[in-house]
């Protein structure tokens, strides 16, 4: 009995040293880094994963623990401006649009900046921190995001750094929010409830969505709780909820078709006509005649016109390029193409697998997403974290891998003209495909065995 006491007690000493340690390291992160100086990037990253894996090894069952280690993870944050992302300058933008009753999807910031007067708060130092590429662009944030926002900027006090606070409370309470609902339809599931911690204290969703203010995390608040609320079968309410996740971000559309597996015709129309229902009723206040024009402009450029850390794309560019073919058309017919395989993709695990309860719906949304993001020619760090909360309610891993392979992609914002590393992202997708490989030939060998025995 005094050796298990003892032997706890060293545990506990060492995991409070842990936390502390990464304390000081998520501070340097937030308030004493230049996302040029990679070799400092990585190596925080690096640590960071190394301590995180370590906390949770040595309090897996200590819920208050590793909930407490978290939250006081992004309190760090709390004061610190983005420094690897420019965004959050155009959702403090868009969200003075709103608070001034003007619609974001309606004006470009190159054009309202040349008015004189322009009644946006700090307007100038916005419009100059979005950098080159956002003003020239519709907004292409979704109506619920965008109330944000706007929320941002009215309990901000007209200052960034007040509008960056708001928009963080909101995030850290969307991540305590998902812990909540993530342990509950683990529970339901027959799952640890503590693997939810492999996303609340993974360092990849801290950097990017506390201190990148990222809004996935919102998203995937809303995405969870609907989960959870179709395992105790309330679908109506869960159907609300499922809209509200796709007004914060548009992913969740890719799951839609899945459903017309997962329930029977009568409740699926039901189910389709409460989700869209939702997301009309909240796109209204918005609408105008050019709205779905400028909406879907923007949207499409993801498609055509940007790259960053892609894998099949970028093989497919190489292989091109040696035949004499242009990337800025290469770009533009890929982008095309993506589309459709994506909706084909969709289809296939739609009507060739059985969805019909939640863990398998589950696993076809995370190969879904996988597959999108595989064949995508844009593959921006803070994406993986649908991925890392998807992972921890299947049998695979693969996502964990990626969630840290994915750091090597920041090499390109310490580039002048955000040049990417072929090399470094080469190694990313070597590790995760081949994770993702042996992962498969595992789980199948399982099922095999099973099946005999």
């Amino acid at each position: 009995m005094w050796r298990q006491l003892t032997s706890h007690w060293r545990l506990h000493k060492y995991s409070i040293l842990l936390v502390l340690a990464s304390i000081a390291l998520y501070a340097s992160f937030a308030y004493n880094l230049h996302r040029e100086d990679f070799i400092k990037l990585l190596t925080l990253c690096i640590a960071l994963f190394f301590l995180c894996y370590k906390i949770i090894q040595f309090q897996k069952w200590n819920f208050k623990f590793l909930l407490g280690a978290g939250i006081i993870f992004r309190l760090v944050f709390l004061f610190a401006e983005p420094n690897l992302s420019q965004d959050f300058y155009r959702f403090i933008w868009d969200g003075e649009l709103i608070y001034n009753l003007k619609n974001p999807y309606l004006y470009l910031p190159k054009v309202l900046i040349e008015q004189k007067d322009l009644a946006i708060a700090n307007a100038h130092e916005l419009y100059k921190g979005m950098g080159d590429l956002s003003p020239k662009f519709y907004s292409n944030y979704p109506p619920l995001n965008q109330l944000i926002f706007s929320l941002s900027t009215l309990l901000g006090g007209k200052t960034i750094l007040g509008s960056v606070i708001v928009m963080r409370v909101i995030i850290i309470l969307s991540d305590i929010g998902v812990v909540y609902f993530g342990r509950k339809l683990l529970k339901s599931l027959n799952r640890s409830p503590h693997l939810i911690f492999w996303y609340f204290l993974n360092p990849l969703v801290l950097i990017e969505l506390t201190g990148n203010l990222h809004f996935e995390g919102v998203m995937l608040f809303f995405f969870i709780w609907s989960l959870y609320l179709l395992s105790m079968n309330h679908w109506k309410s869960g159907a609300l909820v499922y809209a509200l996740s796709i007004m914060v971000k548009l992913v969740p559309l890719l799951f839609l078709p899945l459903f017309l597996s997962h329930f029977k015709l009568k409740k699926c129309i039901l189910f389709y006509s409460i989700v869209g229902g939702t997301m009309l009723s909240l796109l209204l206040p918005f609408y105008s005649p050019q709205f779905f024009a400028n909406y879907a402009e923007t949207v499409g450029l993801w498609f055509s016109n940007f790259e960053f850390n892609a894998s099949i794309y970028n093989g497919i560019k190489k292989i091109a390029i040696a035949y004499d073919a242009k990337p800025w058309e290469l770009i533009k017919t890929y982008g095309k193409i993506t589309p459709l395989i994506t909706i084909c993709m969709v289809f296939l695990f739609t009507f060739l697998r059985k969805n019909k309860n939640l863990n398998a719906l589950i696993t076809s949304m995370l190969f879904i997403l996988s597959i999108y993001y595989f064949i995508s020619p844009t593959v921006h760090p803070w994406y993986i974290i649908f991925l890392i909360l998807l992972t921890i309610f299947t049998d695979y891993r693969y996502s964990l891998l990626w969630s840290a392979s994915v750091i090597l992609s920041y090499w390109a914002y310490s580039q002048p003209d955000f040049k990417e590393h072929l090399g470094l992202i080469t190694i990313e997708y070597i590790a995760v495909f081949g994770f993702l490989i042996y992962e498969l030939t595992i789980l199948r060998n399982k099922k095999q065995l099973f099946c005999k025995n």
